[in-house]
């Protein structure tokens, strides 16, 4: 009997694992194609290195509507791609306010660009290392006339909120250079901490969303799919003991299969699994016939019947809640059950 419960289990982690597993794909397919992280990035690099644009906005996005409308179609925030090496000699800043209103993002993206490639004619970069980013504010500031205390004077003067953190740093490592170099990166570090979990705030909402979609559009109701892999596991239980019994064990599977060969009957069933099954209910569904090019079928009648049935919305919503846990979860769910060991 315990087994019976294991396959269940066994069976919905891997439904599960195998939608979140859809669901990341759509996101991160989302989120490559409209160059999300990169864009998310620069725009934080453009507030913190040159201040807001022209009429007086911030680059990074204020909402969820921001991040997937505006940031990807109206205010692109990364540099014109270049594939020249970096100059041996870092750019100047302008003396005075009123000059470049990018010119740190630019100078910034001089000391970085080669580890860039292009994508439609903009940058690509979507991280920097804060040790990277680090030595590039070092090139930067030794480069300046007076050196480091020039470079914040400059700062000061075009108005760049890095003057404020930079300012911090050179006076808490006692204007000493390797200390100065390590404390940019640590606070580097820590700021791209910040921006990640404001990513991962934004991005949140949008799996949400696709975990929505992609119930709905397979119509996967999570209670009636273990109720279908409950009946599997019986039906192969009885075919074993027609095996084991003979043909005093006949009837059921004829009642089972009633108008047809059983054989066929038992080798069709069996060879369609749960999991498939659940997967069929989309609009559009796909069969691999025994001969022959695999059929696609449109099943836009089935399908909304199945959406506007009340019974099936609790399943719905059972499935919806395990898609938000994510497949990393769900996979290690099935490593637990399955005793996989991870390697590292």
């Amino acid at each position: 009997m315990l087994s019976v419960y294991v396959d269940l289990a066994l069976g919905l982690v891997v439904s599960f694992l195998l939608l979140s597993l859809l669901v990341s794909g759509l996101n991160e397919a989302v989120v490559r194609l409209l160059s999300i992280r990169s864009k998310f990035l620069w725009a934080y690099l453009r507030d913190t290195l040159d201040g807001s644009d022209a009429q007086g906005r911030s680059w990074l996005p204020a909402g969820v509507r921001d991040v997937f409308a505006a940031l990807p179609f109206q205010r692109d925030p990364r540099p014109r791609h270049s594939g020249r090496p970096a100059p041996a000699q870092a750019g100047e800043l302008p003396a005075r306010a009123g000059g470049s209103d990018d010119a740190l993002v630019t100078l910034l993206y001089q000391r970085v660009r080669e580890i860039d490639h292009p994508k439609r004619g903009r940058t690509s970069i979507a991280d920097i290392p804060p040790g990277r980013f680090a030595v590039a504010v070092m090139e930067l500031a030794t480069g300046a006339p007076g050196g480091v205390e020039g470079f914040l004077a400059r700062l000061k003067e075009i108005g760049s909120p890095l003057h404020g953190p930079l300012n911090g740093v050179w006076e808490t490592a006692q204007r000493d250079l390797d200390r100065f170099r390590q404390g940019v990166e640590t606070w580097f570090d820590g700021e791209m901490q910040r921006l990640t979990m404001l990513y991962r705030r934004y991005v949140r909402w949008v799996v949400t969303v696709l975990c929505v979609g992609v119930t709905l559009l397979f119509t996967v109701d999570g209670l009636e799919h273990a109720k279908t892999l409950l009946r599997d596991n019986a039906f192969r239980a009885s075919v074993t003991a027609v095996a084991e019994a003979g043909p005093a064990a006949y009837d059921e599977l004829k009642a089972r299969c009633t108008g047809g060969d059983p054989v066929s009957c038992v080798t069709e069933t069996l060879s369609r699994p749960a999991l498939a099954r659940m997967l069929g209910q989309a609009p559009l569904s796909v069969s691999i016939p025994a001969e022959g090019e695999p059929v696609f079928a449109w099943n836009g009648g089935v399908w909304w019947d199945r959406l506007t049935t009340p019974s099936h919305w609790p399943g719905f919503l059972l499935t919806y809640v395990a898609l938000l846990f994510g497949a990393p979860f769900w996979w290690d769910v099935l490593r637990r059950l399955t005793g996989i060991r991870s390697r590292r």
